[in-house]
């Protein structure tokens, strides 16, 4: 009767114990929780909420519900994570960078949730990448190479896993403290030495105001340290996508320019603030300012290029993918301009519903057995602030099929908001916390 006297104290908002929380993670892991009950303990959470010692607790024990892994080496192991947002692949140029500047990075990552893309979808729109690593490969990867991006196997938080699955499918994504659990028991579960948190707000994350991206910050920082894992927080701006592109393989081509030093953009500046936060805490550089430049070098001189290039072959990739890497990459059968139906600046643009475009074209899911379409999404949307005439195009649909095409079009239009006055546009780093 443990589930149901667990989730009967949730119903009438009594507080659960570290012997509850832990039940619940073993229940989870070994399949003794229901899909049912699974869902009601997700959405108890979502309603009622945990303290700080029960988030502590859930996190503690979903790591424990599987293995946990131990680092012999010369480096210190660190690791970033973000809480989701649109055209937010830094993931793929942040772990490489850390690598070239002499951090060991085993970064378990995630698929898309919700609007958000998924970095684990983004590698796989590679040709032959392979993201679900045994242990052993893993640290074969990253010992080799500096850094693996790749899947929680099994044997990694398996509560999680079962967790993540259903706050999809039961509206429970932006749940403080089932983010702060998930996140971290798979973060903790990789032994790591240091960790930053990359908080989103606004418009395309799943915090949209400054006071819930904070308290998620905090609780996420508080529960690390408590941990035991020495973390930081840089709070970033969501307000519009960090590249103008949103869908696996797009992203991964804006990365790609951007680690062959083609552009630059907003997207190098959010790595060198949390690689230098992460360098100076592990002592590999002297101060984060430091530590920023040493991250901005690498991408710069080709190191960080060369170490993504060593792991895409690693996980299976074409050898030659970072020289040659748009023969690689799938292409949409279907490209359609969405042009602006009147004058004006970009004032305004709401990143859920363009990530939503993408989930329906497609390039995410709405369950989690979704197959994903890693060709399709946006390319070239519009930035803040920019002046555009009438006729010019807000952004291009990649699609399968003309109809998808045509059901994206008054959706995008709508998201993007054209006024005769340009508006400020937010600071990309809001602030830091711990």
């Amino acid at each position: 009767m443990g589930a149901q006297r667990i989730l009967a104290k949730l119903r009438h908002d009594q507080p659960l114990s570290a012997d509850d929380l832990t039940w619940i993670a073993g229940a989870l892991a070994d399949q003794t929780l229901s899909a049912a009950q699974a869902g009601a303990f997700a959405m108890g959470v979502c309603r009622n909420g945990l303290d700080q010692a029960g988030r502590v607790a859930l996190t503690q024990a979903m790591c424990a519900s599987g293995s946990v892994l131990t680092w012999d080496l010369d480096k210190p192991v660190l690791d970033k994570h973000s809480t989701g947002g649109v055209g937010d692949c830094v993931s793929l140029v942040l772990a490489p960078a850390l690598a070239a500047c002499g951090a060991y990075v085993p970064m378990i990552s995630g698929r898309g949730l919700g609007h958000t893309g998924g970095t684990l979808d983004k590698l796989e729109a590679i040709p032959g990448v392979g993201v679900m690593l045994d242990e052993a490969r893993l640290r074969a990867v990253v010992k080799q190479v500096g850094c693996a991006i790749v899947g929680a196997t099994g044997d990694i938080a398996p509560a999680d896993k079962r967790l993540y699955a259903v706050r999809d499918v039961t509206s429970t994504v932006d749940s403080l403290d089932l983010i702060t659990a998930s996140i971290l028991s798979k973060k903790l579960a990789a032994g790591l030495e240091g960790l930053v948190l990359d908080v989103k707000v606004g418009s395309g994350a799943f915090m949209k105001d400054i006071d819930a991206a904070r308290d998620l910050a905090q609780a996420l920082v508080g529960t690390a340290n408590a941990a035991g894992c020495p973390t930081r927080a840089v709070i970033s701006d969501m307000s519009q996508p960090l590249v103008p592109s949103l869908g696996n393989a797009l992203e991964v081509a804006e990365v790609m320019q951007v680690l062959r030093g083609e552009v630059r953009g907003p997207i190098v500046e959010l790595c060198a603030t949390l690689g230098g936060v992460l360098l100076a805490g592990a002592g590999l550089a002297k101060d984060a300012k430091a530590g920023a430049a040493m991250i901005e070098t690498a991408i710069a001189d080709g190191r960080a290029a060369e170490r993504f290039g060593a792991m895409i072959t690693a996980l299976g990739g074409p050898v030659r993918f970072v020289e040659d890497w748009q023969r690689f990459l799938p292409e949409a059968t279907v490209m359609r301009e969405v042009t602006a139906q009147s004058s004006g600046y970009v004032q305004g643009i709401d990143g859920e519903a363009l990530g939503l475009v993408v989930v329906a074209l497609g390039g995410g899911r709405l369950i989690e057995s979704d197959p994903v379409d890693p060709a399709v999404g946006l390319s070239r949307v519009v930035r803040l602030g920019t002046w555009v005439e009438k006729g010019q195009p807000l952004c291009v649909i990649h699609a399968a099929r003309p109809m998808q095409a045509d059901r994206a079009l008054a959706a995008i239009r709508g998201a993007i908001t054209l006024g005769d006055v340009a508006t400020p546009i937010p600071d990309l780093i809001v602030e830091q916390v711990g």
